[in-house]
């Protein structure tokens, strides 16, 4: 049994493993998400990668490339799932199986870059695909409203922090 070649397609999905993945996807979409509160977009480097995925993708995908990059702003799950966009997905993916660590994870995104993350607004893709779409919309300003929207979140976070120290402390001195 050990000899036999390992046939994904026919793979029975383990539930603990599934569960440690979506962990780690969810993981990896925080940590994003807090990286476009902090730092403009267009300033934000993923990977030591990012002007050859940026070309690449550019390249391969002329229809992304289209001003005003609304295929890259809303991404369209159908096209990219088609039999054609599996197969062009596939061979850029396999570009990066040597030069990006994990570049076949999976990896949130979101759907919609002028959206924040939320179950509408999130699909699962592969980490390469992640790095695409985002180096993308970082370099061609589309995640400029994400920026604005992450800081406008950890302002409300903050205030609704200090709110609760300051009524915790009349409460102290109440009772």
């Amino acid at each position: 049994m050990a000899t036999q070649k390992f046939d994904p397609n026919n793979a029975q999905n383990l539930v603990e493993i599934e569960k440690q993945f979506a962990v780690k996807a969810v993981e990896h979409a925080q940590t994003y998400w807090n990286l476009l509160e902090k730092i403009p977009p267009r300033q934000l480097k993923l990977t030591k990668l990012d002007d050859e995925i940026f070309d690449h993708v550019m390249k391969d995908f002329p229809e992304l490339a289209q001003e005003p990059h609304e295929k890259i702003t809303k991404i369209d799950e159908e096209w990219m799932k088609s039999k054609e966009g599996k197969e062009r997905w596939r061979k850029f993916i396999e570009a990066y199986e040597k030069k990006v660590k994990d570049y076949n994870f999976g990896s949130l995104i979101r759907t919609d870059a002028r959206e924040e993350y939320a179950e509408l607004n999130t699909i699962f893709v592969t980490r390469i695909q992640f790095y695409a779409y985002e180096i993308c919309r970082n370099r061609l300003g589309l995640n400029d409203r994400a920026h604005e929207i992450a800081k406008e979140e950890a302002a409300k976070e903050k205030e609704k922090e200090r709110l609760e120290k300051e009524a915790a402390k009349k409460k102290k001195k109440t009772t």
